[in-house]
């Protein structure tokens, strides 16, 4: 063996470029479920998806050099001019059975939903023996039609086969969605074409009202904004040639002003270079409206936690328009939140109307129809007069009364309507479940709260010798019951870190009590990686996507299943993974059915069947079931013990908590005391003038 040839082989240039040796990357997949049961479907599926996302990936590139050699504006221009070359070369057409196919891989439902009134008349109560037959006539006369529309199987398909903006896909491109998740496959072709997407049932419906129930943190937000935008640049096109000017044509309702500002934030992304503005609703702001004959008797004072400065606004703007009049703010989709918008068109002595406005979105839809915001959206909803306004409704979580009372709105407004718009359901895999891939984990600590904040510093700084608690990685959210909870629990452990590491600025608190300038600054600083464990309410229950967290702790249990939902989807974002511990004490013992049962579901829907750590059989067996009464009182104040002041989370025991304030009183009135013969001793040296 010649040594020198073999120490000289590294040191020899290649012929071949060092970059063909590297793979290329792969592109993330945000799709939840991809299991093909049927047998030959999965190759298909994974060839068009590996197909899809070359493709993809072979249009940032035209699009980016597209952006620099002409304006913004100019591939809107020629848009009529690739639409014949893109008919011929659009996608072929899929049969029924490759349809259902795709569907039942994605775990996508759609159903036609049907009024309320025709399940009443067709369902009819019968005896305790028919009780079987009673259950499958309900299921076959509920009205509830299946339907199986196209699936968009990739975004390229948003242009050759629905025609959307060019302007508008490459912004997709450009942020780097890749892949249509779940909901975004099942919800874009109905919303964009719903003539396109169901060649037989929706063929006389320009539109759809649509009610899409899927995971946190699979791409709900996209699949409403989409669309929305692409009815604005064809309505705006009609009107170009008529050369009318366009008004307020969208209206989107999130519950949280954070909420609100994250999706008017996505929205100016993908609506850059489209000339169609977004703006997030603020105090002061005024809207295009009309007026009607409507008095308005008094202003609306039922007032959520997270909308308790609205009243101080209506104060600030009366003053304003007693100076100068506020100039109009033009906005093609104004995203607020319910009680702002409602004070702006209740101001006046007559109520205000938006004629104009043809699509309505309400983000996390169970709450805004949910007793807190009820009232509040449905004035929104009366103002909205047009009679092709479209509806659209998105969560996680759904229950059965919701739905009835969107399809009662619903059907009051399309009474005097010869054909109205169908409701059309998308159900992303099973209700009321977790995402797949979150690691979920119950924990006892105890009989009471100071095994908590014990178990709390053992997950900040693992040891790895206890094998019960999970090795979670910085940074995580920490879900409490109430705000003296979490300004309690922020004074525990805001010393957890060292100096070194930034001590006390790595732990903060977040609740509706603060200031909104403090919220943003702190979800800003937590975005950025400067807050490592962030412990709020359920202020950041819904909606907040924050990529980086790596998992959720339930310091508190939470006050309902939709809750447990909602808190643990904060972290496992778009395909990724995460961890959800829950803590209970004894007194969380009679509430911890529901919350187990989902985390069954959740991992029984995931393959994980008879996975010991999360629930133990024995753990579901011992649990006891929860009256009605008892949930509607968590739901609405939480565990007794800990409402309000009463439990504070703190390390010390009850007797040394009474010994350091009997100390701290004794040290008062000694200094009082003091102070008080120190005054008497002054004013008799005040009253002797002495000698002179």
């Amino acid at each position: 063996m010649d040594l020198l040839k073999v120490l000289s082989r590294g040191t020899k240039k290649s012929a071949v470029p060092e970059k063909s040796f590297a793979p290329p990357p792969k592109p993330t997949n945000p799709q939840l479920y991809t299991d093909f049961s049927i047998r030959g479907v999965k190759r298909k599926a994974d060839d068009a998806l590996t197909q899809d996302a070359s493709a993809i990936t072979d249009d940032v590139d035209f699009f980016a050099a597209k952006e620099t050699a002409k304006p913004a504006q100019a591939p809107a221009d020629d848009e009529e001019k690739p639409k014949k070359k893109q008919a011929t070369s659009a996608a072929p057409p899929m049969s029924h059975d490759e349809i259902y196919q795709v569907l039942k891989g994605h775990k996508l439902k759609f159903t036609i939903m049907s009024s309320q009134e025709e399940k009443k008349s067709k369902v009819k109560k019968s005896k305790k023996k028919d009780k079987k037959k009673q259950k499958v006539e309900a299921k076959a006369s509920d009205g509830k039609q299946p339907l199986y529309p196209r699936p968009l199987t990739s975004f390229n398909e948003l242009r050759s086969v629905y025609n959307v903006s060019t302007r508008l896909v490459a912004n997709l491109a450009e942020h780097g969605y890749r892949l249509p998740t779940e909901v975004q496959m099942g919800s874009l072709p109905l919303l964009l074409s719903p003539k396109s997407a169901v060649t037989d049932t929706l063929d006389n419906a320009d539109h759809v009202n649509f009610l899409a129930v899927a995971p946190t943190g699979s791409g709900k937000t996209l699949s409403f904004l989409i669309p929305t935008i692409n009815r604005i640049l064809a309505q705006r096109k009609q009107s170009q040639e008529k050369g009318n000017k366009q008004p307020l044509a969208a209206i989107v309702l999130a519950p949280t002003r954070e909420l609100a500002h994250q999706i008017a934030s996505e929205g100016q992304k993908l609506a850059a270079g489209t000339g169609v503005k977004i703006v997030m609703f603020k105090k002061g702001m005024r809207i295009a409206a009309e007026s009607s004959d409507i008095e308005v008797a008094q202003e609306s004072d039922g007032e959520s936690d997270d909308e308790e400065e609205d009243e101080d606004e209506s104060d600030a703007a009366s003053d304003v328009n007693n100076t100068a009049p506020l100039t109009l703010t033009k906005a093609d989709i104004l995203v607020t939140t319910p009680m702002l918008l409602l004070n702006f068109l209740n101001r006046e002595k007559t109520k205000k109307l938006l004629p104009s406005v043809r699509t309505l979105i309400l983000d996390e839809g169970d709450v805004l129809l949910d007793e807190l915001f009820r009232e509040q959206t449905q004035g929104i909803l009366a103002s909205c007069t047009s009679e092709s306004l479209q509806i659209m409704c998105f969560s996680a979580t759904m229950g059965s009364n919701i739905e009835a009372l969107l399809m009662q709105e619903l059907e009051k407004r399309q009474q005097d309507e010869s054909s109205p718009s169908p409701l059309v359901r998308l159900v992303v895999g099973l209700k009321d479940t977790a995402v797949k891939n979150i690691k979920h984990r119950l924990i006892y600590t105890g009989d009471n709260e100071r095994g908590k904040l014990y178990t709390m510093r053992q997950l900040l700084h693992p040891t790895g010798t206890n094998d019960a608690l999970p090795d979670m990685r910085l940074p995580f959210l920490v879900f409490v019951q109430t705000i003296d909870r979490a300004v309690s629990l922020h004074d525990e452990l805001k010393y957890e870190f060292p100096v070194e590491a930034g001590g006390s600025t790595r732990v903060a608190t977040l609740h509706s009590s603060m200031s909104e300038t403090a919220r943003s600054k702190i979800i800003a600083r937590f975005r950025s990686g400067e807050i490592w464990v962030l412990i709020t309410t359920d202020l950041l229950m819904r909606g907040i996507d924050f990529r980086g967290v790596n998992g959720v702790i339930n310091y508190d249990i939470p006050t309902s299943v939709a809750g447990y939902v909602h808190r643990v989807g904060r972290t496992a974002r778009a395909g990724g993974a995460g961890d959800a511990v829950t803590m209970y004490t004894k007194e969380d013992i009679p509430f911890l059915r529901s919350i187990a049962n989902v985390i069954t579901l959740s991992e029984k829907q995931a393959g994980k069947d008879g996975n010991v750590d999360s629930v133990p059989k024995w753990l579901m067996d011992a649990l006891p079931k929860v009256k009605k009464d008892d949930k509607q009182k968590l739901k609405k104040g939480g565990v007794e013990s800990r409402r309000g002041t009463k439990a504070q989370i703190t390390s010390k025991s009850a007797w040394e908590r009474r010994r350091d304030n009997n100390k701290r009183g004794a040290i008062a009135g000694s200094r009082r005391k003091a102070n008080e013969d120190h005054d008497e001793s002054e004013g008799q040296e005040s009253e002797w003038g002495g000698l002179d």
